[in-house]
């Protein structure tokens, strides 16, 4: 996305992100899945794994099939998160520490590598596809991505936008805009420059439930980069943000508070043949 610092939290941000961001996340991740479809004994590589929302979904979906179930990120508080959250879970996975664009592994070691909203945070996107490929087995191995539509399919993520240009500042809209900048034919664009054919791209439209948004907005703030970097420089507007956020989004809250939003993404497919 052209900026160096890539998609970084603070040390106790990832507990947080993980509660969070898992109403956002879990749609989308079972759509992610879905597209790889893991048989038995198969090996799937979750890059920028975050808090390992994909990697315990897909363990959880595949426990007792022999397969292999591996999350990557360069950030060791998330690794941590991740690792807590699958032991409290039951799940077998393995974490490893590691940049998307000098993975730890030989050349086809996974047939399936997928990437949860990550893709676009990568400094150099083209580099961290290319050593994807190189990981994924030739053959009819598979790398699966979602990016987020323009933020103006996402009342949430608009919402946010406007509360973070109303108090914030250009560097922090700037930054945060460039996040939903892509569209499908970036990712697109990435698969096919790396070699990979039968090339797919779709929407998933969902409908997110969020808990009353007193609490879960500013909660939400605080757990993305830009967020982070909205209240280090304005700390004394976190709650006039949060107010304007709440008010942007009263068309889909309900009577306790809570929300019903609706969220698109691009889910971005791939298949290494060579």
């Amino acid at each position: 996305m052209g900026d160096e610092r890539g998609f970084r939290l603070t040390d106790r941000a990832p507990e947080r992100y993980e509660r969070y961001a898992a109403p956002v996340m879990a749609p989308f991740v079972a759509a992610l899945l879905d597209a790889v479809a893991l048989a038995p004994g198969q090996a799937l590589l979750d890059l920028a794994c975050g808090t390992g929302f994909a990697a315990r979904t897909a363990a959880g979906r595949t426990a007792g099939t022999g397969t292999r179930i591996v999350g990557v990120d360069l950030v060791p508080g998330m690794l941590d998160t991740a690792a807590a959250r699958a032991a409290a879970e039951g799940v077998v996975i393995e974490w490893q520490e590691a940049d998307a664009v000098d993975l730890p592994y030989a050349g086809g070691t996974f047939d399936a590598v997928v990437c949860q909203q990550g893709l676009q945070f990568f400094p150099d996107p083209p580099a961290a596809v290319a050593e994807a490929v190189r990981v994924v087995r030739p053959g009819g191995g598979l790398i699966a991505a979602t990016v987020w539509a323009p933020m103006d399919r996402s009342p949430f993520f608009a919402a946010q936008q406007r509360a973070f240009e109303e108090f914030g500042g250009p560097g922090i809209t700037d930054w945060y805009a460039s996040a939903f900048s892509h569209g499908a034919a970036g990712p697109t664009g990435l698969l096919r420059d790396a070699g990979l054919t039968a090339i797919t791209a779709h929407e998933v439209i969902a409908d997110v439930a969020l808990p009353p948004l007193a609490a879960f907005v500013p909660g939400f703030l605080t757990v993305t980069p830009w967020g982070q970097a909205f209240v280090e420089a304005r700390p004394d507007n976190l709650d006039r943000a949060a107010a304007r956020i709440r008010e942007l989004l009263a068309p889909w809250t309900t009577g306790d508070g809570s929300a019903q939003v609706e969220f698109v993404s691009y889910l971005v497919t791939g298949v290494r043949q060579d």
